[in-house]
């Protein structure tokens, strides 16, 4: 595995500058900002580096060693957010590369926890560390002569079932590790290397994407009770007041009178369009009236995905605009459903249409595993997580590297 750093202006440019050396398949492991030296350079902005990783097939031990070094310095330092990053920036240039008001400031208690997440993950080497330092024999009977790298995926594997990953994925990525393990490397070899996997398996963020051409229609479909009216009020903040796109928001949720309430109160704080949909007819009638709109966001009433009739009505209202206009499908799940609960309402949501997927209520549970779990059941892309009720704030695109260190690190004090 190769591991190196690469500075330039803004991430994007030291990501490229990467590519340009090693190749497209670089993972970027870590981001922060680096201060310039030499005589008055501290009046020029900062620059950004990142630290990215690159499997190689034919490394030598020698090469190995070094890297793995590497590797460990990189991941112990890493910084959880690229956000939190972002923090530390200018404020002028925070809000050019943040995507939501919200993340643009670091608090005092996301410090806390971001110490905290560093501190569990310096304790798996530490504890591998501590059964390493015990009289051979002891350990010999304890282990039967179990090799440290594997000691250390046993320690790896341990931690994911604690984050609730599912048992058959975590097993899959220690399978995986395992056959590109060299024989006799050291443990910072599977740490960085199960680092690179996880998110490689997370895959790239996607969020709402701006249409080619005419207004972009964006659903939010799942279940009642998961957030998704307050997500949609974020979104639509973000995109009014620091994207300045035009937006519209419908609701097609008849059956609570206080969810479409409260989106009215939300497009009145914003000055947008609101209007209530109760037939299909009616949402191509607002595809006329907003043709000039960047984004119509639509909020779908919840319901049961063992209702086969609600299914059905949701299923017409999604399909409506097809070929009319650009459409997304956003399904908003809370992180704190159980695993078996998030897999049938998947597989009913899929039936209707291909989604992305964006995770609520992240400050109510102390694992992400499933956060995981669905992204490789399946296969759809991450966009958002939110965690609060703060309106425009509490929400951020989804972070692969924040989530893997947490999922590496522990469960969340």
């Amino acid at each position: 595995m190769i591991i190196k750093k690469f500075q330039g202006k803004t991430e994007a440019e030291a990501v490229e500058t990467a590519k340009k050396e090693l190749g497209t398949n670089v993972v970027v492991m870590n981001v922060k900002n680096v201060k310039r030296k030499g005589l008055f350079d501290f009046l020029k902005p900062q620059l950004v580096e990142v630290t990215v990783a690159l499997e190689e097939e034919n490394s030598n031990d020698a090469a190995i060693s070094a890297e793995m070094k590497a590797a460990v310095s990189a991941i112990n330092n890493v910084v959880v957010s690229s956000m939190n990053n972002a923090s530390k920036q200018p404020q002028t240039e925070q809000k050019k590369s943040a995507s939501f008001a919200g993340v643009i400031e670091e608090t005092e208690e996301e410090k806390k926890e971001n110490n905290a997440i560093e501190e569990k993950l310096d304790s798996l080497q530490s504890l591998l560390q501590q059964q390493l330092q015990k009289p051979e024999e002891e350990r010999k009977e304890e282990t039967e002569e179990v090799s440290e790298t594997e000691m250390f995926m046993q320690l790896l594997h341990t931690t994911m079932l604690d984050n609730e990953v599912d048992e058959s994925y975590a097993d899959q990525i220690i399978e995986e590790i395992e056959k590109i393990n060299k024989p006799n490397s050291p443990f910072d070899f599977a740490l960085a290397n199960t680092y690179q996997k996880m998110i490689l398996k997370f895959g790239k963020p996607s969020g709402i994407l701006p249409s080619e051409k005419g207004v972009k229609v964006v659903f939010f479909v799942g279940p009642t009770g998961v957030g998704k009216t307050t997500t949609i009020a974020k979104i639509a903040s973000n995109f009014q007041v620091e994207e300045k796109k035009k937006v519209a928001l419908l609701t097609a949720d008849t059956y609570r009178i206080a969810a479409a309430e409260q989106l009215r109160t939300y497009a009145n704080i914003l000055e947008v369009p609101f209007r209530v949909v109760y037939a299909v007819e009616e949402i191509e009638q607002a595809l006329t009236d907003f043709k000039d709109y960047d984004y119509i966001l639509v909020d779908t009433a919840g319901h049961s995905y063992k209702n086969e009739a609600q299914k059905e009505n949701m299923s017409k209202f999604i399909h409506s605009v097809d070929g009319l206009v650009e459409k997304e499908v956003f399904l908003v799940l809370s992180a704190t459903t159980k695993y078996k609960d998030l897999i049938s309402i998947a597989d009913a949501y899929k039936e209707m249409a291909d989604y992305k997927l964006i995770f609520t209520k992240l400050d109510e549970t102390t694992t992400l595993g499933n956060l995981l779990n669905l992204k490789l059941y399946t296969g759809a892309p991450l966009s958002y997580v939110t965690s609060g009720q703060n309106v425009p704030d509490d929400i951020e695109d989804f972070n692969p590297q924040k989530t893997v260190k947490r999922l590496l690190g522990g469960k969340k004090n």
